[in-house]
């Protein structure tokens, strides 16, 4: 369980160390030239890792529904829009709104699945990150 933790924080760093270099160049170019860029990089890494690792075409992977495949587009879409907010309203408040988000539609497939657990902490949750973006949004 530890080592899931910690990867799961490495991540969330790496995230917003991403968010902000790419923030950075669309400041310099635009969010789309950025994005553009992010993914290009990204999918050069992983094809290099996916050679000498191996299995880049799984089995199974030609006859997957047309919708699996929407991660990607979701994920340039989420780039791209990072990008274009942290210019905006600031690394703080992106991460924060980005997270409470996450968190809603989180609960929201939680309960829509019956999954076991305590929802009422996890709105709770939802409700401080939202909070306490409000919050910084007020002292400007």
């Amino acid at each position: 369980m530890i080592e899931a933790i910690l990867i799961a924080t490495l991540a969330g760093v790496l995230v917003s160390l991403s968010r902000q270099i790419n923030g950075r160049l669309a400041v310099s170019t635009t969010p789309l030239v950025a994005s553009f860029w992010n993914h290009v990089v990204g999918f050069a890494v992983l094809t290099a890792i996916g050679l000498v690792i191996g299995a880049l075409w799984p089995a199974g992977a030609f006859s997957a529904p047309w919708y699996a495949y929407l991660g990607g587009t979701i994920g340039v879409i989420f780039v791209a829009s990072g990008s274009w907010l942290i210019a905006r309203i600031g690394a703080i408040n992106t991460a924060m709104l980005v997270i409470g988000g996450q968190m809603v539609f989180g609960v929201a497939l939680d309960l829509v699945r019956g999954a076991e657990g305590h929802v009422l902490a996890s709105a709770l949750g939802v409700a401080l990150i939202i909070a306490g973006a409000a919050l910084t949004q007020r002292r400007r």
